[in-house]
Order: C-alpha cells, then structure tokens, then sequence
C-alpha cells in the first residue's frame, strides 16, 4: 500500500513530474505510483516479480472503515514493493513508530542522534520520509537535497525546526504531535508549584552539600493560592483541572473566547492575569506575537513574591529581565523548562543567567519526555505517516491543506488521484476537463496559502488509461506532485 514507486520504476513512468527546475525550486526526483506491477500474486508470478517484499506481504493491508457505518465491503490500495519506501528516523524516535513503519513493509533507518546539516544533506538524498524530534533542522538546503522526500513527521509538538514554507512549495507535508504529551507538561508544572511553594530545590541542593537548613520562612501550600495560566489549549486546561482538585483558583488567559473547565474563569487581558496570580505558568506556541511575551514591564506587574513558569517556548520570555527579577527578590522563584537557545546534544553545554538564581528550577526541555509520551507520541505521528503514504491523507499536516476522502470501494480498476499544485485561478477547470471521460466517484480540494491539494477517486479505468491520466495531469503547469494510488 505504498505511494511512493520503488526506487528504479518499469519504464512506463519514470518520475514524478515537478514544478519546471528554477533556482529557487529544482526539479527532484521521487519515483511515481504508475507502474505496471502485477496486481495480483499469480499475475506476479507469471512476470517474474513481486508486488510486495516478504515483510510487506506478511503484514495484510488494514481494511478501512466505510462512510457513516456503511458495510459495502473496501479494498486496498495495491502495493508495489513497499520495501522500496526508505525511513529516517533520528533523535530516538520512539519504538512504538518504528514497530509501525516496519510492519507497513518499509525500509527503517533509526539513529539515536540528530545529523548535523552537513550529513543531512547527504543521507535524505534517497529518503521518501523522514521523521525528528526537536534537535534536528530540516532548513531549506536539506530540503533542496531531498530528491524523493514526501513527507516529514516531527514527533513533538514544535515545528519550528522545519521550514514549514519551502516544505510545502515541495509539495512535502509535516506533520506533529500536538496533544500527546499534553498530560506529562501538566503534571510536570503542579511537581514544579509543590516545589517552588516550599523552595524544596533550593533545600536539595543544601543537603547535597552537606548543608543543614530547615526552614519555614516564605515556604506556603499551594491550597488556596491562584494559579493563572497563558493559553487555556490541551495541555492549560488539563492543569487547570488538576489545580482545582489540589485546591487552587484558576483563572486563565487566552486570544480565543473557550469554555472554562470546573470553576476557572478566563480574564481580558495578560496585564489583569499577571496582578492577580501567584503563579503564573504560561503554556503557549512560538509565534511573533508570543515572543518576548514576558518582559520587564510584565514581571513588575506580578505580584511581589509571586512564581513564574515556563514549559512553553525558550523565545516567549526574556532571560536577562527574569534573572533580574528573580536576583532582586522581586519573584519568589521561578522554573523554566525551555531556553531560546538549547545545546543540539546532551553534555556540558548549558549557559544562561538564570544559573545561581534562588529558587530556580532549570530543566533540560523535559516537559514531555516520559515514556508514555513518548510512545503515545509514537503511535499519533506514525499513524499521520502511513495514511498520508498510503492514502493520501493530509488531515493533521501543519503546511498542507487537509484533505480525505473515504475508503474507496472494493471494485477492479479504480484508483486515487492526489494532485499537488499552486494556488491559481483556472486549475479546477483543467483538471475537471481531463477528468470529463471518466466516472469520478468523490472529489475533495482545499488550499492553504500558496499551495492546493486535490484528490479524487475514479472508477472503470484500465491500466492505458492511468497512464495517460497521470501523463497529462503531471505535465499541467501549475503541477507539483501527482501521484496515483490504486
């Protein structure tokens, strides 16, 4: 069930046709979905050749489900050699995906480590996917080297380490994992406001050093203190839940109008949330008007004493006013997870001036690092990938335009066309125009920006038909990838 053709595909179909070669978008090669391999095993026997290595033969094709609970039975899409479809996994990518990937029949190529730009380069040369967590940079000059990359799969909740923009002008699609790890942040910051309540850091790092203190002095219960939350999204409104249960009040802000959860109640401005809190933790993404969120002005609206948490993004508050803040005793402590500069590896690389700061608690980006996570994780991205790899599904890709049809029916001779193309006026009429012959069953476009993403099912076409269907659509001027699944 593969949508990308093996690595050297029969002569009817070569390549999958691009966008013409420019400087700013070269012509890459990625094998087609046009072949004629044999579709059934015997008819693969007789030709000498198989439509499926062993691996990707002892795992069957997952029947997918009808519309609406239809019971009209649905077939699979054919593979032709699976094996062929090349994985790069990095970052110790959970194992949760790679059992997945290799049960699809697909070459899995783990390292433990991100690549360097350098070596990237090289090693995506020949990659159809490629999946990272946050270290690795997918910059435009890896991109460019991508000759046959279709997809990217971040398995994390950034995407800011791939260049969204040029990704999809390649008709490459990313996806993430925006919720998996929701329920990990959240616990980690109510550890975070036991502990910053009670300085218990501080206390270890006493101890450790032999150092006796038992103090009582500015150490309080967190039942009945306030907790303000920037960004009442996934993982907000799971702690927003779990505050309440530990006896908090809760009150939250947010760009959007959203139902609060249990008692909290949402607040107009970040100025009113920050007077009014004694925590504030801020659970928000990496935009241009998060960044720099909190600053000077902002810690001196906080009330004096009070606690700051960031388990969001290292860009979204200035380091030096926080040292400051905390140095002059201003805030009673605070704990950040995420810096706007991180070491690529683990070792002693670590600098920032909120180093020695009292009551400070300084994690290396754990947030969402447990094991549940990160399997959870596993299982959201990998399952992205292999619909979009085998259906064409975009439907959670975070450049694309998210497209899905429904299963198509178990009859001879139909297919599934996904079309790639820039936003221009008159592609619709085109397209329509070379699709006039032929049955269409269910069609769905949808754009995003600059890019379209057009798929169609078709019914009663014979194999000279393909052809010259994905012929004249991938030889459209407006084309990006065209690919046929069947």
């Amino acid at each position: 069930m593969s949508s990308f053709a093996p690595s050297s595909p029969p002569p009817a179909v070569s390549v999958l046709n691009r966008l013409p070669a420019t400087p700013s978008n070269p012509t890459r090669v990625m094998p087609s979905n046009v072949t004629n391999t044999p579709s059934t095993p015997a008819q693969a026997s007789q030709a000498g050749t198989s439509s499926a290595t062993p691996a990707a033969a002892a795992t069957p094709g997952r029947e997918r489900q009808g519309s609406f609970g239809g019971s009209s039975r649905v077939k699979h899409l054919k593979p032709f050699n699976t094996a062929n479809i090349k994985i790069l996994l990095l970052e110790n990518v959970n194992q949760t995906a790679v059992n997945a990937l290799k049960e699809q029949g697909y070459q899995v190529e783990t390292h433990a480590k991100a690549l360097s730009e350098e070596v990237l380069v090289e090693k995506i040369k020949d990659v159809h996917c490629i999946g990272i967590r946050s270290k690795t940079k997918i910059t435009k000059k890896v991109l460019d080297a991508a000759e046959k990359l279709g997809v990217i799969g971040c398995f994390c909740i950034g995407t800011n380490q791939v260049d969204l923009e040029h990704a999809s002008s390649k008709g490459v699609a990313v996806f993430n994992s925006p919720f998996s790890n929701s329920r990990s942040v959240a616990e980690l910051v109510i550890a975070e406001i036991v502990l910053l309540s009670r300085q218990l850091g501080d206390r270890n790092n006493e101890m450790h050093q032999g150092n006796w203190q038992k103090v009582s002095s500015n150490c309080y219960e967190i039942r009945g203190k306030t907790l303000g939350i920037v960004g009442y999204g996934h993982i907000g409104s799971q702690l927003s839940v779990m505050a309440e249960a530990m006896g908090m009040r809760v009150y939250f802000h947010d760009v959007a109008p959203l139902m609060p959860l249990g008692t909290a109640k949402q607040v107009s401005t970040l100025d009113e949330l920050l007077s009014v809190s004694d925590f504030v933790t801020l659970h928000v993404p990496e935009t241009e008007e998060t960044k720099n969120m909190i600053g000077e002005h902002e810690l001196n609206l906080m009330k004096q004493g009070s606690f700051l948490i960031n388990a969001s993004r290292g860009t979204v508050v200035q380091i030096p006013a926080l040292a400051k803040a905390l140095r002059s005793g201003h805030l009673g402590g605070a704990a950040v997870d995420v810096f706007p500069k991180e070491p690529a590896a683990n070792g002693k690389f670590f600098e920032s001036e909120l180093v020695g700061c009292p009551n400070t608690l300084l994690t290396p980006h754990i947030g969402g690092s447990t094991e549940e996570a990160q399997s959870m994780i596993g299982v959201e991205v990998s399952t992205a990938l292999i619909k979009f790899i085998n259906n064409g599904t975009s439907v959670g890709a975070v450049n694309f335009p998210e497209v899905d049809l429904r299963a198509i029916r178990d009859e001879e001779n139909s297919i599934r066309l996904c079309y790639t193309h820039m936003n221009v006026p008159g592609v619709l009429g085109r397209i329509t125009n070379i699709l006039a012959d032929h049955n269409v069953d269910k069609q769905f476009s949808d754009s995003k920006g600059k890019i379209a993403y057009l798929m169609a099912d078709i019914s009663d076409v014979t194999p000279e038909q393909i052809q010259d269907l994905y012929q004249r659509i991938s030889e459209t001027p407006t084309n990006i990838v065209t690919r046929i699944l069947y």
